[in-house]
């Protein structure tokens, strides 16, 4: 694969952590105790997006290098997964 396969793919990878360690770590006004007014209880209390960011980038790099392993390493592709749907020839 080229290194512009590699990146798009590390994107892409990038974008869906994005959205599962969003809620992870974070701490409502409500549960901290302060609201602020003219917000929701449920805003998020602080600044954490350095934090997700972070965290998100090291969980990317993990499944991306898992990834790298298992097709560029061990060589298995789309054609080595089994058929879903069977041929109607």
């Amino acid at each position: 694969m080229s290194w512009v396969t590699l990146a798009a793919i590390f994107f892409i990878i990038w974008w869906v952590m994005l959205f599962v360690m969003l809620p992870f770590g974070l701490k409502t006004q409500g549960d901290s105790g302060h609201v602020a007014p003219g917000t929701v209880a449920s805003a998020p209390a602080g600044r954490h997006m350095g934090k997700v960011l972070l965290r998100n980038t090291l969980a990317a790099l993990v499944v991306f290098g898992a990834f790298y392993l298992i097709v560029e390493v061990g060589g298995f592709g789309l054609d080595d997964l089994p058929k879903i749907v069977p041929d109607y020839e």
